[in-house]
């Protein structure tokens, strides 16, 4: 970063830029990004960039200004001194391997991650080694570095026992895969034996004060800031797969540690994206660990926080489909990742003979027990409706059902999310529901779509032609929801010359647009406001007023996409529970934004700055 007046300037942690928008002011303690419009001290710096709790960010900022944290107790002080010394350990350990996957007994090794694709590079970055095949050989060199017998026994890196009159180590001959912590400390070891008569294909780390397998993912703390820049996690079965993802630049990927996902697991998966994607073989084993998966998952679920499922084409892993066809094949087979439903869904009944009343009880049976696992009323409400639809299609696919003379009803065959089965609503629910299509249609292109578009339109080109509200609004503006490409990258644009240039004025700001080749573009926008009502955008008009005019329809544009979510929201609920409270909820939404449409403000004063007579705004 480099210094500019009070403050520190570069590029955005947060988004890919080439002109910096990112400041530090150090004597106030925050940082703000024009860019996204990201603001904060330095711990939600830490929280945003990388992933991390607030408790962690405190502990890691501690350290590294050597602030001792308190303590709860003796017995935690000395647990602490325990693994900060085991790790040391480990971390010898690590360095012993990466050593010795370079020497000359390592060519095997070597060879065998060149016939896997790992590149030298890949395996410098992921910390790889090679465990000697003979059965002291780190044993001796953490002897020679002064760490005890008990502490190698404690870090998990020998094996003892009462019938073992000659400690020896745990890892021999095998290809080593270090397992980090959240900050990326070696804390335990996964193993790839190259023998083929080896007894076991992998070999983890024992249990230790350090290491609980079930609660932790290998390449946690590397896919951290990758799942936060992305918003995603995809989760695969090993440490192979994982490395594979990463080489393709997929950086994201975590793995468990050779078994099933822990609630601890899931837990971390959480922390770091709402819908994890985890990556299965397409085989019947993949899909039984997938199922796994739905028992542990669905009492944990809550409002915007599930998983998805991608399944592989049978008989291959993520390791293999990267080799054999590249990056976009693996795109596609996470493109096509489907939600949890569908995965409880297709548990339930692909391949079920329905041809009884009895195995159609019995498939309801069990999907009423799954739904039962979940803890949050309103998930399980969604989860009920949804399962209710498509046993309802799914019953009366294809035919039709009459329930006496005059009373036939129709049975949909679709199973999508939303889309009704044989449960018929009243006339006028269904009517209500056909209207509010309509209103999404009308309304919508007022104050959805079109109106949102007209706002965003006036509210860039009042910033273009008056700049210095950006010594005042510079955040409202990097917060405003643009609904298009094209108008966000123009404000983006504009917020990065108002981080090199301030204070900026029209001029400065018109020579900057020009040398990026977007004047014409500002302009053009600007062509197409011709409405009486929007004068104050114009150059011409007083500050105060483009302020006044500004900050109204900045408020109309949050109300109004508010209203438009809330209506999609009402909607869903009125074709899950057809009843007269949420058909009233609906109607007083589309009434709120019918209001909104034409809503106008007289405020006292306005236009007076600039010569006019005083009128609304809208």
């Amino acid at each position: 970063m480099k210094k500019r007046g009070r403050e520190f300037v570069g590029l955005s942690p947060f988004n890919s830029e080439k002109t910096p928008s990112f400041t530090v002011n150090d004597q106030k303690g925050f940082y703000h990004c024009f860019s996204s419009g990201n603001h904060g001290d330095i711990f939600r710096f830490l929280v945003e960039t990388q992933g991390l709790s607030f408790p962690e960010a405190v502990e890691r900022l501690a350290q590294e200004a050597g602030v001792e944290l308190p303590k709860h107790s003796a017995e935690a002080e000395q647990r602490e001194r325990v693994r900060k010394s085991l790790i040391d350990v480990v971390e010898l350990a690590a360095a012993f391997y990466e050593e010795a996957l370079q020497s000359p007994q390592g060519a095997g090794a070597r060879g065998y991650l060149a016939d896997r694709g790992i590149s030298p590079k890949t395996q410098r970055s992921f910390r790889m080694g090679y465990a000697p095949g003979d059965r002291g050989a780190l044993k001796t060199h953490l002897a020679h570095q002064g760490v005890e017998p008990e502490q190698m026994i404690a870090a998990g890196l020998i094996i003892t026992g009462d019938d073992i009159p000659v400690p020896f180590d745990r890892f021999r001959d095998r290809v080593m895969f270090p397992i980090g912590d959240a900050r990326g400390r070696a804390i335990a070891f996964g193993g790839r034996a190259l023998s083929p008569d080896a007894k076991a294909k992998y070999l983890n780390s024992p249990e230790t004060e350090l290491f609980h397998k079930g609660a932790v993912l290998y390449n946690f703390a590397r896919a951290r800031k990758a799942a936060y820049d992305t918003g995603s996690v995809i989760v695969v079965e090993g440490y192979m797969d994982a490395i594979a993802l990463s080489a393709v630049g997929i950086d994201h990927v975590v793995a468990p540690l050779g078994t099933a996902l822990t609630v601890e697991q899931l837990g971390l998966l959480w922390r770091m994206a709402p819908e994890p994607v985890l990556c299965f073989d397409g085989d019947a084993a993949g899909l039984k660990a997938a199922y796994r998966t739905l028992e542990i998952a669905l009492p944990l679920l809550k409002p915007g926080v599930s998983l998805r499922y991608a399944l592989l084409p049978e008989g291959q892993d993520p390791d293999d489909l990267v080799r054999n066809q590249g990056r976009d094949a693996v795109d596609a087979v996470l493109g096509a990742a489907r939600p949890l439903a569908d995965m409880l869904w297709v548990r339930e009944t692909e391949g079920r003979d329905l041809s009884t009343p009895e195995r159609r009880a019995e498939i309801e049976t069990k999907l009423e027990a799954a739904l039962g696992l979940i803890a949050d009323e309103k998930v399980k409400r969604h989860y009920t409706s949804h399962v209710r639809e498509r046993l309802q299609a799914l019953w009366g696919r294809g035919q039709q059902r009459s329930s006496g003379p005059g009373d036939r009803r129709g049975w949909s065959g679709g199973t999508g999310y939303g889309r009704r089965g044989g449960n018929r609503r009243p006339a006028g629910l269904t009517q209500s529901l056909k209207r509010s299509a309509l209103a999404r249609g009308s309304e919508g292109g007022e104050a959805g779509t079109g109106g949102a578009r007209r706002r965003e339109q006036i509210l860039l080109v009042t910033v273009a032609n008056h700049p210095e509200l950006l010594e005042r609004y510079s955040e409202e503006f990097a917060d405003i929801e643009f609904t298009t490409t094209a108008l966000d990258r123009l404000r983006n644009e504009i917020l990065d010359i108002a981080a090199l240039s301030a204070p900026l004025d029209t001029s400065r700001l018109d020579d900057q647009l020009e040398e990026r080749g977007l004047l014409q573009s500002v302009r053009q926008v600007g062509a197409g406001l011709t409405h009486k009502s929007e004068w104050f955008m114009e150059r011409d008009a007083a500050v105060a007023d483009a302020e006044t005019g500004w900050r109204h329809i900045l408020h109309l544009h949050h109300k109004t996409l508010t209203l438009q979510r809330e209506l999609r929201s009402a909607e869903h609920a009125l074709a899950d529970e057809p009843n007269e409270e949420n058909l009233a909820h609906l109607n007083d939404i589309r009434e709120q934004i019918r209001s909104a449409v034409g809503e106008e403000a007289t405020i006292e004063g306005f236009g007076e700055a600039s010569g006019r007579m005083s009128g609304p705004i809208g």
